[in-house]
């Protein structure tokens, strides 16, 4: 274990919540109904919120002088780390639905064990947004019952949301060589113990929302090389133009 490989996961977690939460943000004046336009505005802020408390814990642990905003606003594309599922578009709701499900369902279950790190300050952050977490299952899950168990057309756009991001879950419990260095010290979460409990959950959902699982199939991975889909570069082409534009500018 080093400060190389702690600096990567802290920064991996920070991508994860900081990418999912600027997806979700594009929902913001334009969600299917005023009550959800401010119920996914605020998940988003959840999301970023968490984001910030892990990247400033990698700019500390890096030891460089720098800020969450510098890790957010000022690298490149292929140093994300983000799982690839939270890079995919919205398109619709029952798509944005689907990726909220399958992931705020896996963090409920990582960050139940993160809580336990040996590292204070990952197991503070863990204590903080596990309680955020577990609200976004709840908002996601009931909204896959809603749509899967509606019309004939929100399952239609369900389904087919959940066939589309399918292909990126494998990569929920994959790990790297850091991250098992320092599972084997106690600091890291054990992402291959979670795919039995998190399929068992996901499973229980679809038969209740009467959805159809996919089937086996290859997965896509590519976070660890920062290897991405087209789509990251779109979002950070807009998340960083400011900063690009306005090199250094404060408020």
């Amino acid at each position: 274990m080093s400060n190389k490989d702690l600096y990567e996961y802290a920064l991996s977690l920070g991508d994860n919540a900081l990418i999912l939460g600027q997806r979700l943000a594009e929902w913001c004046g334009h969600s299917p109904a005023l009550e959800l336009d401010i119920a996914v505005t605020n998940l988003s802020l959840d999301l970023i919120g968490e984001a910030q408390l892990y990247l400033d814990y990698a700019a500390e642990v890096e030891g460089e002088g720098k800020s969450a905003d510098d890790l957010a606003y000022l690298r490149d594309c292929l140093k994300f780390r983000n799982y690839l599922l939270l890079e995919q578009p919205n398109k619709n709701w029952g798509r944005t639905t689907v990726r909220l499900f399958l992931y705020s369902t896996f963090m409920a279950l990582y960050l139940e064990q993160l809580q336990n790190s040996k590292d204070e300050q990952l197991s503070a952050i863990a204590g903080k947004a596990i309680k955020e977490v577990l609200y976004h299952k709840r908002f996601s899950s009931e909204w896959m019952l809603r749509l899967g168990d509606g019309t004939d057309e929100s399952k239609a756009y369900v389904q087919k949301g959940l066939e589309d991001m399918w292909r990126f879950t494998g990569e929920l419990f994959a790990m790297s060589d850091g991250e098992k260095r320092l599972c084997e010290a106690g600091i890291a979460v054990d992402a291959a113990s979670l795919e039995a409990p998190w399929n068992a959950e996901i499973d229980a959902i679809l038969v209740e929302a009467g959805l159809i699982k996919p089937p086996s199939q290859a997965m896509i991975m590519g976070r660890f090389k920062g290897h991405h889909s087209e789509h990251l570069g779109h979002i950070l082409s807009e998340m960083q133009f400011l900063q690009r534009a306005y090199p250094g500018a404060k408020w």
